[in-house]
């Protein structure tokens, strides 16, 4: 079975998001860990020995996704991110917190569904290294 498929019943169950936000995310995810590994190794501090090493906080989460967002689709990042469903952090809470009431992601002991609340602007963060002056365009 695709992953399409085991998505259909969590869009059923939600339909504010679209598909290619739950992908999103699933992707944000994996770019937020790779972001965590590389700061972990720039610093060369070890794990926890806890087995947290690939767990990513909902900040981090929300970082990581903004920095996709941004080297995938640059001035459109807001837009696209719109279309599916995404306009603020906590919504990237609430696709994970669907995420793992199906069954597809896992929570920690520590998670809560308000760490994603309000980490950044989506108008702010998403807009602001693409910010051009007149003899740019000129």
């Amino acid at each position: 079975m695709s992953l399409r498929d085991d998505l259909a019943g969590v869009l059923a169950r939600d339909p504010r998001y679209s598909i290619h936000a739950y992908l999103f995310v699933f992707e944000a995810l994996e770019h937020a860990k790779t972001l965590k590994k590389r700061a972990r190794r720039k610093t060369k501090t070890r794990p926890s020995s806890s087995g947290g090493s690939r767990h990513v906080s909902g900040r981090e989460l929300c970082e990581g996704a903004r920095s996709l967002a941004l080297a995938h689709y640059g001035m459109l990042a807001i837009t696209v991110l719109a279309g599916w469903g995404i306009h603020k952090t906590s919504d990237l809470g609430s696709i994970v917190d669907n995420l793992v009431n199906s069954g597809d992601l896992e929570r920690s002991p520590n998670d809560s569904l308000t760490d994603f609340d309000e980490i950044f602007d989506f108008d702010v963060a998403l807009r602001r290294d693409f910010l051009l002056s007149l003899d740019d365009v000129i």
